[in-house]
């Protein structure tokens, strides 16, 4: 193992599922099954075998990520183990990574350095989903059983650091498209939008995002009756969720999928005898981690992006007009009007891809694996298209954590590791027990009866921000066509949580 070698992305694969209960449970895939199916197609995409691995990287799959495990179908108590066994790989180390969307992105950060500094020459990067299959299975009452466990020692480095804070799980806020919904509408208004103004706007981008999907081969959804149409009206099977999405809007977790990535040095690439079409390279990365949501000034968008995509560009050496084709981390809408507005995009105007798979909407979004999938399928591009240049953004909980890079077939001259994850300096101080402000933003959540519960975030005069629910009557002017940002509220307290009315 040479220090300073150069990292090189030589095999790529992925993997889709569309099991049904009516296939019976001896068919149905787990997230050990889909993983090695990716792995080892990974390898025969680069024409080695699995002894060569000398580092083994896993995504956390969803229901080991936060709170308090459910496991359905019997745990696996050692995934990496499990691989690495039915592989037949002998990693020296192994790692079962912390939560996020922006951890795939990140493992091969890391990995890339690693290869770099000498300390592994040949990483296999995998994770995987089978939410289709459980959700399925349990409705159906199919019994699977996915108890399984391995010997080989892996570094389990836990879910992460909490993403909420207690304000926030006090008043509510305990999904993503929650918090997802309170940037949307402050963006919406922003952009002077009505609600049924700004649902054209959301459904025009993802029209884009759905169409890519149904030509895509693994996705994991039908998206041919996907148009601006379907995806701006609400309706049966496009319903509302949280103030403004409708279910069509977000992240889709329902889907069996895996991804797998092959790194490796440059020069152990030539001892294998891996061609040179086989190598994409990394140009620049950045990385960078925001505070809990209710403590960032900025909520028209994200810091940490911006941060991000400006530090990758920086060590590629480019500017945002060089590259060729992008995925933009598209969870919700605000995501990548957030990551589009950084890099000065305009998708009406500008044709330049925007995904590569077609989103997690619409190709698929496996938890906290969806970005292996774009980088696999962002390799794909660049392969076909030897000289262009494409970046991903990885993003992980509410805009928190987020993770791109710079790739292209082309040989940079020199490899520089990624720069330790940026951090904010500047928090907004929470009010706790405030009498009146300002509307600063908000979302309304459903249930099955409707509208339940609206979450806003407000300022008061000396500009300390404070989250509060909504009374019935005031829940009904959030659901207004206008929207009411910007007017004034008076609140009241009780047990950690404040109520909001509209002022006269």
């Amino acid at each position: 193992m040479a220090k300073g070698a150069m990292p090189v992305l030589v095999g790529v694969n992925q993997v889709t599922d569309h099991w049904t209960a009516a296939d019976g449970a001896d068919k149905a895939p787990s997230p050990l099954d889909l993983c090695v199916s990716a792995s080892r197609g990974a390898l025969a995409d680069a024409g080695i075998s699995a002894e060569h691995v000398e580092t083994l990287a896993v995504a956390r799959l969803t229901v080991e990520s936060g709170g308090r495990p459910r496991y359905l179908f019997g745990q696996n108590h050692n995934l990496p183990g499990t691989i690495a066994r039915d592989l037949g790989a002998k990693p020296n180390q192994a790692i079962y990574t912390i939560a996020g969307g922006q951890s795939s992105q990140q493992l091969v950060n890391e990995m890339a350095g690693r290869i770099h500094r000498g300390e592994t020459d040949v990483a296999l990067i995998t994770g995987s989903e089978a939410n289709r299959s459980m959700k399925q299975a349990r409705r159906s009452g199919i019994e699977l059983n996915w108890e399984d466990s391995a010997e080989l020692e892996f570094e389990d480095r836990g879910p992460g650091p909490m993403l909420l804070n207690r304000a926030e799980i006090k008043h509510g806020m305990v999904l993503p498209a929650y918090f997802y919904g309170l940037f949307e509408n402050l963006i919406a208004h922003e952009w002077g939008e009505t609600r049924s103004e700004h649902r054209a706007s959301m459904a025009a981008l993802f029209a884009k995002f759905a169409a890519v999907a149904r030509d895509h081969p693994q996705a994991q959804f039908d998206t041919a009756t996907f148009d601006a149409t379907f995806l701006a009206t609400p309706s049966k099977d496009n319903y509302p969720f949280a103030d403004p999405f409708l279910r069509w809007l977000m992240a889709q977790d329902n889907v069996n999928q895996a991804a797998a990535v092959l790194l490796m040095s440059d020069d152990k690439a030539d001892e294998l005898g891996i061609g040179q079409d086989k190598r994409v390279y990394l140009h620049g990365m950045g990385e960078a981690s925001d505070d809990h949501i209710s403590e960032r000034p900025k909520l028209n968008g994200s810091w940490a992006m911006d941060v991000a995509l400006n530090r990758a560009l920086e060590q590629a050496e480019t500017t945002p007009d060089k590259i060729d084709v992008f995925d933009l981390y598209s969870c919700f809408p605000c995501a990548v009007f957030s990551s589009m507005n950084v890099l000065g995009i305009d998708h009406k105007t500008d044709g330049r891809p925007l995904t590569v798979t077609g989103g997690l909407p619409y190709f698929g979004g496996p938890g906290n694996n969806y970005s292996l999938h774009a980088i696999v399928s962002m390799a794909e591009t660049m392969r076909a298209k030897p000289g262009q240049l494409g970046l991903v953004l990885a993003n992980g909980g509410w805009m928190t954590k987020e993770a791109t890079a710079v790739w292209s077939t082309t040989k940079p001259s020199t490899f520089t590791e990624v720069e330790t994850a940026a951090t904010p300096t500047e928090k907004v101080e929470l009010e706790t027990a405030p009498s009146t402000g300002i509307l600063e933003t908000f979302t309304v959540t459903y249930g099955k009866e409707g509208p339940d519960k609206g979450i806003v975030f407000a300022r008061t005069e000396t500009g300390k921000r404070f989250i509060a629910n909504t009374s019935a009557e005031a829940l009904q002017v959030l659901l207004e066509e206008r929207s009411p940002i910007g007017a004034k509220v008076r609140a009241q307290t009780s047990d950690e949580a404040n109520t909001i009315d509209f002022a006269d």
